[in-house]
């Protein structure tokens, strides 16, 4: 940056004088201060300065304090209402802040600038309000909250009951509203009072559950009636099956709130006195009725700064639910830890990379029977047995082949089947049904996945080279398939070599150009396949980008191949002659025998959710850590090198040799 537009951005940059370590010492707080303006500073602060305090924390005194005798303006910060995976007092870092000159979002005494969005911004924005109730709802379906590292093993209470929200004795928000020990008892004493009959569970405080800060109850509390839960449950769960919710001031009522309950609140949180409580000290100040959209907005999109840790920088909230559902989905399937078996030498550590970051996976041919930890099988040595979880490689692959041994940034994992065998169900089947009618904000990610995909040129592997010159008429490319591979071997049907495919396809189309395109292992010299045309074909594309051909071509015919999904979502029709993934659901013309058990009738970008967005993990090369798709994009749009070297070359050589099925990233 020219010195001149340096001095501009550091004059437009506000001095924020801190006295509390933690914001020199927490790198992610002083990261997203920086990025949202602030040069965080120690000193003492001069006119046109700011000083920056942690909530109402023991040392927030002291800002208070210097800022008054400087006469000076407060910032004060705090967690956003989706903070991370783990607690903050585990060490993991924000994905969001606070940020408020006015006030405190706990502490009523002043109206903070959350209030004042809740007070007097018309929240009426199409827009927004959309986005709030396709944001309350991935909450929802992804059971995220503040903390996000729930057991999904750990079933939820048998529905009827009454939930009564314990929270960290002497916690900042407590004392705020005015909270003591007797409050909390009286609390939980109007709760049985006012549900005779009716089951009371007092859910523990996260932090307490984790042993770090005492609540206001314990076992003691518990009797025949009442019940403490203080396990790792998700809080929708236990909202689900709910039929009331007492609280203090705790974020859980705010939950509630979005679960469809009205709470009994007994303090003044921010999300009370809008008409969505029941307000047993109402604030008169706040006369406004909201609805359950307009205070998320408010809530979540507009009064948080939120951030992404793959681009380091400022992002929205849906980013923030990408990045979560990413991390939150691997801590819960790995957490146990696995057992692994069918896996070779060289695919170990990129598996171990991708599943073993919360406990290191076991590689064994003799599984845990106990079912203390889950066991995977690479899918291509998989037998038919039940209680197993297939290993693949995902769609969106890696920028060189994996026959190459160039290690993949993402993996499906199927605990029913897997995707390229049709003879059983598959996890995949069951999204792409589940995904048969998208959101607003689903079908919007998928449309931007796609347009990204076609835009950047993407495919699975991100092979190949220039176009070859290509004849008038109307072209039909066949893309070749390794023949032993286990998706021929499952899923293609009479039609099973790529000989035979070229010969229907010319029988079916006489007069169009068709463009063979041999498979990339096979040019690679790394898997059996290669064939003569003998004339069928018009062209053989060798060493051909793929998404450069299918810009060129007005139908594919494929016994399985991935291209077929490729051409589908660049608006190329596609026939198929086996049962791939992709066919069966009225998107493509089926010559072969696809299951009758696919009914359902996707769209396009339902199939394309499924596939691309709900059914793989993907692993971020930069960070090392489990991200959403669109990182795996940039990452492939980067163009990030394959680091494979000439001693992974003849190994892949002499594997593809030896392999007869599908034992390889393919």
């Amino acid at each position: 940056m020219p010195p001149d537009e340096t001095n501009e951005a550091e004059s437009e940059r506000s001095r924020l004088f801190v006295f509390n370590g933690g914001f020199l010492t927490q790198r992610r707080v002083r990261r997203i201060l920086s990025l949202s303006g602030y040069d965080v500073r120690l000193g003492l602060p001069g006119p046109g300065d700011m000083v920056g305090i942690w909530g109402n924390s023991p040392t927030a005194h002291r800002g208070i304090r210097i800022a008054a005798d400087r006469n000076v303006p407060l910032l004060r910060v705090e967690d956003a209402f989706l903070r991370s995976l783990h607690l903050g007092r585990s060490g993991d870092p924000p994905l969001g802040l606070l940020l408020d000159r006015s006030g405190l979002h706990f502490d009523p005494r002043t109206p903070s600038d959350l209030e004042q969005l809740l007070t007097s911004h018309p929240l009426d924005d199409t827009a927004l309000l959309n986005r709030a109730r396709g944001a309350m709802e991935r909450m929802r379906e992804l059971q995220l909250s503040k903390y996000s590292a729930f057991d999904p093993d750990i079933a939820p209470p048998e529905p009827g009951y009454v939930l009564v929200v314990d929270q960290a004795r002497d916690d900042a928000s407590v004392l705020a509203s005015g909270g003591n020990e007797a409050l909390f008892r009286e609390m939980l004493v109007l709760a049985q009072e006012e549900n005779p009959g009716a089951r009371v569970l007092i859910k523990s405080h996260p932090e307490t559950a984790a042993g770090y800060r005492a609540g206001y109850f314990s076992q003691a509390d518990t009797s025949e009636r009442v019940a403490l839960v203080d396990q790792p449950v998700s809080p929708w769960q236990l909202l689900e099956g709910a039929i009331a919710v007492y609280t203090l001031s705790s974020q859980f009522g705010f939950e509630a709130i979005l679960a469809g309950h009205k709470p009994r609140v007994f303090g003044q949180p921010f999300y009370a006195g809008w008409g969505l409580t029941q307000d047993e000290n109402p604030l008169p100040r706040r006369q406004r009725n909201l609805t359950r959209a307009q205070l998320f907005g408010a809530a979540m999109l507009l009064y948080p700064t939120w951030y992404d840790p793959y681009r380091d920088e400022l992002c929205e909230l849906e980013t923030v639910l990408d990045t979560l559902e990413a991390q939150t989905r691997a801590w819960r399937e790995d957490h146990r830890g696995w057992t692994a078996s069918g896996m070779r030498l060289w695919k170990r550590p990129h598996l171990q990379r991708m599943f073993g970051q919360q406990k290191k996976i076991r590689f064994t041919d003799k599984p845990d029977l106990s079912g203390a930890r889950p066991h995977m099988v690479w899918a291509g040595q998989a037998g038919s047995e039940d209680g197993i979880t297939r290993v693949e490689d995902g769609f969106l692959r890696s920028r060189g082949l994996g026959a190459d041994l160039v290690p993949p940034l993402s993996l499906v994992t199927d605990d029913l089947g897997i995707y390229y065998d049709p003879t059983r169900p598959s996890r995949l089947e069951s999204l792409i049904a589940l995904r048969e009618t998208l959101r607003p904000d689903q079908k919007l990610r998928a449309e931007r996945l796609v347009a990204r995909l076609i835009s950047a040129g993407l495919s699975k592997y991100n092979v190949g080279g220039p176009l070859p010159t290509l004849p008038e008429g109307h072209r039909i490319l066949v893309p070749g398939q390794v023949e032993d591979d286990a998706s021929i071997i499952k899923g293609a049907g009479e039609v099973r070599t790529n000989l035979e495919l070229l010969r229907k396809t010319r029988e079916a189309n006489p007069d169009a150009v068709i463009i063979y395109k041999p498979h990339p292992d096979v040019e690679a010299g790394l898997r059996d396949g290669a064939i003569d045309t003998g004339g069928l074909a018009d062209v053989v594309a060798t060493n051909t980008d793929p998404a450069m051909l299918l810009a060129q071509v007005h139908e594919v015919w494929t016994m399985t191949s991935l291209i077929g999904f490729e051409a589908l979502m660049r608006g190329v029709p596609v026939t198929t002659l086996g049962a791939p993934f992709y066919a069966g659901w009225g998107l493509t013309t089926d010559l072969g025998v696809v299951p009758a058990r696919r009914g359902a009738r996707p769209s396009l970008l339902s199939l394309v959710h499924a596939a691309l967005i709900d059914y793989p993990r993907y692993l971020d090369p930069v960070t090392g850590f489990p991200c959403p798709v669109e990182v795996a994009v940039d990452r492939l749009e980067a163009g990030l090198p394959a680091q494979t070297g000439f001693l992974n070359r003849l190994l892949a050589k002499a594997q593809g040799v030896l392999a007869t099925h599908a034992h390889l990233w393919r």
